[in-house]
């Protein structure tokens, strides 16, 4: 009777594992499907990585520098 009991128990765990595997194939491919369907309808806006469109014009920097080299010899004296 055991015997039997252990052949049962292995049924249900295939018919279980079986029915969770074939769940994951089903979702996978229905979540491909909406990707694809996604992209062709509603496509991604291309961005321009051009750096000299809409950039302002270079500052003069010198006195940030000169405060980041006062604030530097500073820490290193006190």
């Amino acid at each position: 009777m055991e015997t039997n009991l252990l052949v049962e128990g292995f049924k249900f765990m295939g018919l279980g594992m079986g029915t969770v595997f074939l769940f994951l194939i089903i979702m996978i491919f229905f979540m491909n499907l909406m990707s694809t369907i996604i992209h062709r309808f509603f496509p991604e806006v291309q961005v321009s990585t051009d750096i000299n469109v809409g950039a302002p014009q270079k500052q003069n920097n010198k006195k940030v520098v000169a405060a980041i080299t006062a604030a530097i010899k500073h820490y290193r004296e006190g």
